[in-house]
């Protein structure tokens, strides 16, 4: 009887990947708590059938700047929870949190290198993802929302600061429980949004996976005639172009369609 190790799993991966004729398989590493990001994606994906998505969970109920917070993200975790995708066959796997944006782009990076080397198979976070972003799209100032406690955004604003970002405005629910992020609807986030691009960054960033920003994004841009990046986009944006497959809708984000 075969045994399962990521290297026969990555080996599986390379044999009946997007060459074969199932359709594209992104894998995705959901916080505990979340119940926004699946839903979401999915609707972005709509009826597409050259796409599938697929999760699994690791533990994440709280966003603070506190060691026991911080835990929730190591890079065992997100190893375990890869192997896991791994026997899925998945094309891509995407840590599909933002964690990265406060503990440093360096600390996600460390989680895809881990994710590639144990599985074989492309890997990629929201941090990652947005930074992606900024580069192919040369974007050098963001209004930032997200719906954490200031010193959370403080931290990520000298995160980004090092990384070349600057943040030219902030605001914040002062929320530090996972599970309500999802309660703000995307009204609720076009005052503060319309604050934000009045001060005309390059992009408004609506930094969590577990924020309904998707569906205020093509209103605001129209509006205002200035990109806003939403997270669960975002990685689901950079997820299909390592897997090489078509991109989003224009109405999910302007840059992040075909």
């Amino acid at each position: 009887m075969s045994t399962y190790t990521p290297q026969a799993a990555s080996q599986a991966t390379r044999v009946s990947g997007p060459a074969s004729t199932r359709p594209i398989r992104l894998g995705m590493i959901v916080p505990s708590s979340n119940t926004c990001l699946e839903p979401q994606s999915y609707r972005m994906l709509g009826d597409r059938e050259d796409v599938t998505m697929h999760s699994t969970r690791i533990p994440v109920t709280r966003i603070a700047l506190d060691s026991a917070s911080n835990n929730q993200f190591d890079a065992d975790s997100m190893a375990r929870a890869a192997e896991l995708l791994a026997t899925a066959q998945v094309d891509v796997i995407a840590w599909n949190g933002t964690s990265g944006s406060w503990l440093g782009a360096d600390h996600d990076r460390r989680i895809t290198d881990v994710i590639t080397r144990n599985t074989g198979i492309p890997a990629t976070t929201s941090t990652l993802a947005y930074f992606e972003a900024f580069e192919r799209f040369n974007l050098s100032s963001i209004g930032l929302l997200t719906p954490y406690t200031k010193d959370v955004n403080e931290r990520i604003t000298q995160s980004y600061a090092a990384s070349g970002i600057s943040v030219r405005g902030e605001r914040h629910y002062s929320l530090s429980d996972n599970e309500s992020f999802a309660r703000l609807d995307a009204e609720q986030l076009v005052p503060y949004s319309q604050e934000l691009l009045l001060q005309k960054p390059d992009a408004l960033i609506y930094l969590c996976t577990n924020l309904y920003g998707a569906p205020a994004v093509s209103r605001l841009e129209e509006q205002f005639g200035i990109p806003v990046l939403d997270s669960v986009a975002v990685t689901l944006w950079h997820s299909l172009l390592l897997a090489e497959a078509p991109l989003l809708d224009r109405r999910w984000g302007r840059l992040l369609s075909p």
